[in-house]
């Protein structure tokens, strides 16, 4: 089996948004697209389904909130009872409204933090790793898609050029 892929080089996000959709029109499967900044509909464009790490966040604030109210609740009724302010610590409700802002700032510390986690660990972004850009140029100014080459190279060559690639590469991949 070949391990070849074209790369096709873009200068202009609007050039490569409509290479894409010729590319996916054509039912040529598109590995990957490097670009300097987000383009805007790029993964609509490549068919990616949508991402669920929202209901990640969603969870991880779930989490934030329950240790919150679980540490609240033994701290300051169980474990250490305080009289702040001539307030009562019987029950946990009774001391509800003033425990809020701690339980809004815990849900936002444990989402944000544990986002940053599962993105790292989802992009496979581990420290000390090698770069997996394959031209130094999509981190400044240029696109670059990745296609998977099947027993077709000279025709997705003259595919990608006439889509208006200002450079198109065969690439023998590892």
């Amino acid at each position: 089996m070949s391990n070849k892929v074209i790369y096709a080089i873009y200068n202009d996000d609007d050039i490569l948004m409509d290479a894409v959709k010729k590319t996916k029109a054509a039912h040529h499967h598109i590995e990957e697209v490097f670009t300097p900044f987000p383009v805007h509909g790029l993964d609509k464009a490549m068919g990616l389904p949508p991402t669920r790490l929202a209901i990640c966040a969603f969870l991880y604030g779930c989490v934030g909130i329950s240790v919150a109210t679980f540490m609240m609740s033994y701290i300051m009724i169980h474990d250490w009872p305080q009289d702040i302010g001539g307030k009562p610590s019987f029950s946990f409700i009774q001391n509800m409204p003033s425990f809020v802002p701690i339980m809004f700032e815990m849900t936002v510390f444990f989402a944000a933090h544990l986002m940053v986690i599962t993105f790292y660990m989802r992009s496979r972004l581990w420290p000390f790793k090698e770069a997996e850009n394959p031209d130094v140029r999509t981190t400044d100014d240029h696109f670059l898609m990745e296609v998977a080459v099947n027993d077709n190279e000279a025709e997705l060559v003259s595919f990608f050029e006439s889509t208006g690639a200002v450079e198109v590469k065969v690439i023998e991949k590892n």
